[in-house]
């Protein structure tokens, strides 16, 4: 850890809320009417716990661990008795969201094998999983913490549910809290633990102690970061990001802007967590000399915003880690969802290429935001607007926005073409730069290609290298990647980093690990393909020219001082470069397999048209239309 950075709270205390501490705490269960399994109270507090989660939900603990007294069927049974798992759209028969007993009587239980003597002190139990919706926004009735009024040690901890709905049945997800014994021998735990040689911030901060932590980062090393704002959220907390360049707060001609960006769904905080320690680990390797960072941070201008959605990760750091559900803090404080928030470009292009208005009307490309989403009264969070005018503003090229519940990188396109269609593929005309651009983060993550691993909730996304199509996992209007791409340069993908959104604190150790290479390696991806400056004969550099490539249907355009950056993959390809005024160029650029983009730069020449209204507006004349000139001067 950076050294300045103190005042660590105590291990024993496990935060669920700020009010005060008990230990141990009692709570009793009550049901609640509108649902069809166990629900309970739950209480706000502090408490004292001496051992963190074991890992049913974040899947530590494997389904051979898990039993059960009967099950209702194979998709109910003990293996989807996990904290927060989730059914699958049609909750079919092998993914359903919970262990249902399969008779309703009190010798019904489930039970955990620790294949080790461990420390139980306490079970969190939940009710069966229903698709949830923006409307259930305080799903903490669904939660019982059950302390231990003494630990217990042994290997196996059994539930015994003596309490359920009349009209309902027996069916509950749970989490265990325990702390493994000493043993050296246990090859086992020693064969699957991952530890971590990094020394940096492990825990979860909140929005005090993420603007310190930044501001530590920055003290440190002043010469190569930068903090700054891109506005507020709803409840006027700034949204900081952290820039990492050799020379900060400013663009160097031909060095590309590569963003990562997270919590726009402020429940799901193992991205904001990443970023924060990216932004230690940079530093501090860096300071060290790592050539590797040092080339990164040297030719890469890097902005880290790890808080999109302050106002939703303040509801579900005051609840905690396990007890804050699928959904608490998910939305913006006004009730949006900000990652899909933005204007649907989609449809606006599709329609226009189906009435051949393709270029002629408008462009593939910087598709313009239509006015009623920029009045006043449009339902746009101001987070999102916040986003917009920064995207805008800086010439990004490449972009990961990190999310949480499951191990999958999605690429665009997020929405179907066909209307009422839930999963469909729909690829980008950049279709193979993004399946690569996935793959890169997907295949250098410790779990999203292993195909033995347990699924998160019902996909398998291993069996697709760990890569999706976002628009045929669930189709989605007005995304930030979907945007991103159709509206700006830069090339947008959603990394879900973790099947648990909100990890504990222990568990982020490991979760760095996972990560870390991947998001190196994803960033790298940044000088993958072609660059260069586009000029006139005079040395200037030429703005808003557009660069379109032989065969794909999707063109950039260069930045104020001239210079783009175009991904590709390996190959030859036809460039051509077009501007209002000049005459257009083309050249064949060669794109290697290694990391570094081509230089193919241009130089244009003036058309004769724009040349005349140059020296006729240099003269105060205007030029004149010759056509028209001789029709006036035709005898009547």
């Amino acid at each position: 850890m950076i050294p300045a950075q103190t005042s660590t709270p105590p291990p024993p205390c496990w935060r669920l809320s700020r009010t005060r501490a008990l230990c141990p705490l009692p709570i009793q269960p009550r049901a609640h009417p509108s649902q069809d399994s166990l629900s309970f109270h739950q209480m706000t507090l502090i408490v004292c716990l001496e051992c963190p989660p074991m890992g049913l939900e974040t899947l530590k603990i494997d389904d051979f661990q898990l039993h059960a007294s009967t099950m209702r069927r194979y998709g109910l049974g003990a293996h989807r008795g996990r904290l927060n798992i989730q059914a699958g759209l049609y909750e079919d028969d092998f993914y359903d969201g919970g262990w249902c007993a399969g008779r309703n009587d009190p010798l019904q239980w489930f039970e955990v094998d620790a294949r080790r003597l461990t420390k139980f002190t306490g079970v969190i139990t939940q009710g069966r999983s229903s698709l949830w919706s923006k409307q259930l926004m305080h799903p903490l009735l669904h939660f019982l913490l059950n302390l231990f009024t003494q630990p217990v040690v042994a290997r196996y901890i059994r539930v015994n549910p003596r309490s359920w709905y009349n009209s309902g049945s027996i069916c509950m997800r749970v989490e265990v809290l325990g702390c493994p014994m000493p043993d050296p021998n246990n090859y086992y735990r020693r064969r699957n633990e991952v530890t971590t040689t990094d020394n940096l911030d492990f825990k979860h901060h909140s929005y005090k102690e993420m603007r310190q932590l930044m501001k530590v980062v920055n003290e440190f090393c002043p010469n190569i970061t930068r903090i700054y704002n891109i506005g507020k959220s709803y409840n006027g907390q700034k949204l900081y990001a952290v820039e990492i360049s050799d020379n900060p707060g400013e663009h160097e001609l031909g060095e590309p802007e590569f963003r990562y960006m997270a919590g726009s769904h402020g429940n799901e905080v193992l991205g904001r967590e990443l970023l924060l320690l990216l932004m230690q680990f940079m530093c501090q390797e860096y300071l060290s000399g790592n050539p590797r960072i040092r080339h990164l941070v040297d030719e890469t201008r890097i902005h880290l915003l790890p808080s999109v959605n302050p106002d939703g990760y303040d509801k579900a750091f005051e609840v905690g880690s396990e007890l804050g559900g699928w959904s608490l803090g998910r939305w913006s404080q006004d009730g949006l969802d900000i990652h899909h928030n933005f204007p649907d470009l989609n449809t606006i292009l599709w329609e226009a290429e189906a009435r051949k208005w393709v270029p002629r009307k408008i462009f593939n490309h910087h598709v313009p935001i239509p006015e009623w989403y920029q009045s006043k009264n449009a339902t746009v969070a101001v987070e999102t607007r916040a986003l917009i005018a920064w995207m805008e503003k800086i010439p990004f090229v490449l972009g990961g926005n990190l999310q949480g519940g499951e191990l999958v990188v999605t690429f665009p396109y997020d929405r179907s073409r066909l209307v009422g269609v839930t999963r469909q593929v729909t690829p980008t005309p950049d279709d193979h730069v993004f399946r690569w651009l996935a793959f890169s983060y997907a295949s250098t993550h410790r779990l999203m290609t292993d195909a033995s691993r347990r699924v998160c909730h019902t996909e398998d996304f291993a069996k697709e290298d760990g890569t999706i199509n976002g628009a045929s996992w669930h189709t989605a209007p007005g995304s930030m990647n979907d945007f991103s791409y159709l509206h700006t340069n830069c090339f947008e993908l959603s990394m879900y980093v973790g099947c648990d959104k909100f990890p504990h604190e222990s568990e982020l150790p490991e979760e760095w690990e996972n990560n870390r290479e991947s998001l190196l390696v994803f960033m790298e991806q940044v000088h993958r393909g072609i660059k260069g400056v586009v000029r006139d004969f005079q040395g200037r550099g030429i703005a808003n020219a557009i660069i379109s490539v032989e065969g794909i249907s999707h063109d950039i355009r260069t930045a104020a001082d001239g210079d783009y950056w175009r991904l590709l993959n390996p190959g030859e390809y036809r460039v051509t470069v077009r501007a209002e005024g000049y005459n257009p160029s083309s050249k064949v650029c060669e794109v290697g397999y290694e990391i570094g983009a081509t230089h193919c730069n241009f130089v244009i020449s003036r058309t004769n048209m724009s040349r005349i209204k140059e020296i006729m507006e240099k003269f105060g004349k205007q030029p004149i239309n010759m056509p028209n000139r001789r029709l006036q001067m035709r005898p009547i």
